[in-house]
């Protein structure tokens, strides 16, 4: 299936100027370093899926100008093709030339659409951004729900084919019905990051009843959604690792926190740390680098938000939650997908003390060789 990559920096202090909170050329994350997630759309280490060992179905990336400009207005310019990643001379120009204090980058996999530009995400609306990694079982079936419950204005946004952007159409119709215009101007500080989140649990909560009352008595169509969502305002970030199974792992998701994402060598990145400020935050389906100690796996079934470059960690507590933080969940179902890593330890520990990604039954070390 799908990678995505987010970055967000703090905004700049004139009165002191740090490195780490400069815009980041876009290069720095898309093509130089040796597991860009561009490299990963071809050459991913965490993959297992074989029946769509590439991630060659087209690509986007969306970012916020670093400065504001009311010519240019508060939404996100979005550069997107249906050609590889890895095949994309201007993408590749682009990056050299590009910075930005917030980004969104995707390279998909299809498992709903056709091979267009309108599929391709990340997918914008005024000052909104978003994007999936995963997929809505029985979409199909569910596809007249979706269109019934919301407002004619979303419903009219939708241009393409995919599950992922009828989601995002639902999404902003669950903000407006919460009592935020979702085309209106997200402010000085968005949209507000609990507003942003209400509306995200609730989109998953309407995806998850429709889907199980598609799926009712036909057990061909009864296996998980995956609901890897992430969205921005150009402020605050909210992005899930969510599945609708209480017994297997959703889709892989991780977050690196520091001062300045550094190259060191050719090629080859890493998380600085200079101190507890956290002045860089990078989310990805995929590490970026192989250095241990840069990356934290979010838990499945988990809610991370990124407010004031504060990162949040909220469990979803709905039927699927599991209060055993003891109990293994199955990678089976996702690593068949290629959604997490193929080295998986005999037997999940039990030690509630151990980093999510040790207590998931999944080694640490599957990120550095």
């Amino acid at each position: 299936m799908c990678r995505f990559l987010i970055f967000k920096a703090s905004s700049v202090d004139k009165e002191l100027i740090l490195p780490g909170r400069d815009p980041i050329l876009l290069a720095h994350l898309l093509t130089r370093p040796e597991h860009s997630i561009i490299n990963q759309s071809y050459d991913s280490r965490l993959r297992i899926d074989n029946r769509r060992p590439i991630n060659g179905d087209g690509f986007g990336v969306g970012y916020y100008t670093p400065e504001a400009d009311p010519e240019l207005g508060d939404g996100p310019c979005v550069f997107c093709a249906t050609t590889p990643a890895w095949n994309n001379l201007n993408l590749a120009r682009l990056a050299e030339k590009t910075k930005s204090s917030m980004v969104f980058a995707h390279v998909r996999a299809s498992t709903a659409g056709v091979l267009s530009e309108t599929n391709c995400h990340p997918f914008t609306f005024h000052s909104l951004m978003f994007m999936h990694n995963g997929q809505i079982t029985n979409f199909q079936r569910m596809k007249r729900k979706f269109a019934s419950h919301m407002k004619d204005e979303y419903f009219l946004y939708v241009q393409g084919g995919t599950d992922s952007e009828w989601a995002f159409a639902l999404f902003l119709d669950t903000l407006d019905k919460l009592g935020v215009d979702p085309s209106g101007p997200a402010g000085v500080n968005g949209f507000g990051h609990e507003m942003i989140r209400n509306a995200m649990l609730l989109t998953i909560q309407f995806v998850k009843d429709w889907s199980k009352q598609c799926s009712e008595g036909d057990a061909d169509n009864e296996e998980p959604s995956l609901l890897n969502f992430a969205v921005t305002d150009g402020h605050s970030v909210i992005v899930t690792r969510y599945i609708t199974s209480q017994t297997e792992e959703a889709a892989s998701l991780h977050f690196s926190t520091g001062s300045k994402f550094i190259e060191y060598e050719p090629g080859q990145y890493k998380m600085e740390r200079r101190d507890r400020r956290q002045d860089v935050i990078l989310v990805a389906s995929e590490p970026l680098t192989f250095e241990r100690s840069d990356w934290v796996t979010v838990p499945t079934n988990s809610i991370l938000t990124i407010n004031n470059q504060t990162v949040l960690l909220h469990p979803i507590m709905d039927e699927f939650y599991q209060t055993d933080p003891s109990v293994s969940r199955s990678s089976n179902f996702a690593a068949s997908r290629g959604l997490v890593s193929p080295i998986v330890e005999p037997q999940a520990s039990t030690n509630v003390n151990l980093p999510p990604l040790e207590r998931e039954g999944r080694r640490r070390l599957s990120i550095t060789v």
